[in-house]
């Protein structure tokens, strides 16, 4: 015998608050996704003013440095062999004082990526946690330092000291402000390249290990070429770091316009330069003013260029490891 379906609706009110259960979860779900794109809004103008800085800063030199150039001839500027932007007979060599800054830098990077780079393999592969843990902050500390610190510390210690060893050193000279400097710049090249190296995988170690390499070939040979993308990065950070100081050469190294990369001289470099400008009485829009908007596009383009080889070095290795 056929049985009639049974058919048994939901109450009214069961449905009923089933609906407005749906329309409570869509009402959060729309307040949410508001939340969410506020965020995103507040992360995106955040993220913002480190671009509109930098093109506020561009903007800013290249503006001055049209200017400066309409009376100067790019030419000139490039090729002049002397700096003499305050003097009557005013010349306009960016030469003089990027020969200074690359002198002065190069001696930095003698001292700070040797000693960075065997600091971040001992404390990444030989130090113990605890040793590694009181180390590293206290080897950061010295990225504190106020650079005016080290600037007569340059001056009043290490500048005598050189003096034992080379009579006729005098008293302003790139080599204890490089010297100096380059111990300034230690933490940046450690710290990020111990970074780097703790990222390397530890199957890459333990590979290493099986096949009978001690503690300092796979630290040499396996975890330094896996990890020299980062170490690469924090090399050209510490470049850039190096080009960029101020305080120590404007103290330490005499700010004396000499076209010479003989650290034993005395030399002036572009931000030193700056510095001296922009602490004179030079009216605003002369020339002498605009030496210093037309330096710190050299200066820039110059970081610029370390930038880019930095990314070159990053994805090369990247795609070779």
């Amino acid at each position: 015998m056929a049985v009639a379906p049974f058919d048994n609706p939901a109450p009214a009110g069961v449905s009923l608050r089933g609906e407005a259960r749906m329309a409570e979860l869509a009402r959060a779900k729309l307040a949410r996704q508001r939340r969410e794109r506020l965020i995103e809004a507040i992360l995106f103008l955040a993220a913002s003013v480190s671009v509109l800085t930098t093109l506020g800063i561009v903007y800013i030199l290249v503006r001055e440095s049209i200017s400066f150039f309409a009376a100067v001839p790019i030419w000139d500027f490039l090729t002049d062999t002397q700096w003499t932007p305050l003097f009557d007979d005013a010349h306009f060599g960016i030469m003089v004082l990027m020969s200074g800054t690359l002198s002065s830098s190069l001696v930095a990077l003698c001292v700070a990526i040797p000693l960075g780079t065997i600091i971040a393999i001992y404390l990444s592969e030989f130090a113990g946690h605890k040793t590694r843990e009181t180390l590293k902050p206290l080897l950061e500390l010295l990225s504190g330092v106020p650079t005016i610190i080290y600037g007569f510390f340059a001056l009043l210690v290490v500048t005598p000291m050189l003096q034992k060893i080379f009579p006729e050193l005098p008293g302003f000279n790139i080599l204890s402000a490089g010297l100096v400097m380059g111990v300034m710049i230690i933490p940046y090249v450690a710290s990020l390249s111990e970074d780097a190296m703790r990222a390397v995988p530890m199957s890459l170690r333990e590979g290493a290990y099986a096949m009978g390499s001690t503690r300092f070939q796979t630290a040499v040979k396996v975890v330094v070429p896996a990890a020299f993308s980062g170490i690469a990065a924090a090399y050209i950070l510490g470049i850039s770091r190096a080009v960029g100081e101020t305080m120590i050469l404007a103290v330490a190294a005499g700010m004396q316009p000499n076209l010479t990369l003989n650290p034993m001289e005395s030399a002036s470099t572009i931000t030193s330069f700056i510095v001296q400008v922009a602490l004179g009485d030079l009216p605003h829009g002369s020339i002498g003013y605009q030496t210093i908007f037309a330096a710190g596009l050299s200066l820039m383009l110059l970081t610029l260029c370390f930038n880019l080889l930095g990314y070159w070095l990053r994805k090369k290795y990247r795609e070779a490891y």
